[in-house]
């Protein structure tokens, strides 16, 4: 389902629902939380890189020589929000084992909700490559808006951003600040409470992934 208005893609593939409805559960244990996003993670990644371009190489099969495409693997760079991000990151490596990973390290000031930047790291050249933001939250949006707004002084080629669950309000924030990115998650959920987490959510997804409740 896509949202073209604020480039939204939700998608609402059966399996990615069935992963995500698991993740929620409050008992579900650390292991199997970890497992569930790195298979909800490659599954989002065929979808994030749809319309990814493929040049032509020459192959030979047993039977024959013939021309077939292929993806420039090393043209895309998974950008991963820390510290949550990386809990994304294998699912999506595995699918596209080529790619190039940066860092972008921010926290969430409890006060202000402000995102506070302590690390960037990118590939070099990113002006010929292709960014997929990581993040598994988009709650407020702040972390997000930073950490793109980081990344556009690196001109890359193009950026896309995932998210395994959005708030409306995260939504509204990261397009009035970047309207062009698209944002692809798999559940748009209802609200954010007074402390800045979604509603119903599925609790501090960097908690969940390392254990640190």
């Amino acid at each position: 389902m896509t949202n073209d208005t604020h480039q939204v893609h939700v998608l609402s593939h059966p399996l990615v629902q069935h992963k995500l409805t698991l993740m929620r559960q409050k008992d579900r244990s650390t292991s199997s939380f970890r497992r569930l996003l790195g298979e909800i993670g490659m599954l989002m990644a065929y979808e994030v890189t749809r319309e990814m371009p493929t040049q032509l190489i020459e192959i030979e099969t047993p039977l024959a020589t013939m021309r077939s495409p292929v993806i420039e693997g090393r043209k895309t760079v998974f950008v991963a929000i820390l510290r949550a991000g990386t809990g994304f990151l294998d699912g999506m490596l595995e699918v596209i084992p080529g790619a190039r990973v940066g860092h972008v390290g921010l926290y969430r000031d409890p006060k202000t909700l402000v995102a506070v930047e302590y690390y960037f790291k990118m590939p070099h050249g990113m002006h010929e490559r292709d960014a997929i933001v990581l993040d598994p939250m988009l709650a407020t949006g702040n972390s997000a808006v930073a950490a793109v707004d980081r990344l556009k002084e690196t001109k890359p080629r193009s950026i896309r951003f995932v998210c395994l669950l959005a708030a409306p309000e995260g939504i509204k924030n990261f397009h009035a600040h970047h309207p062009e990115v698209p944002i692809y998650t798999a559940a748009i959920d209802e609200r954010l409470n007074d402390h800045g987490y979604i509603v119903p959510g599925l609790g501090d997804a960097g908690d969940r992934i390392f254990g640190t409740k």
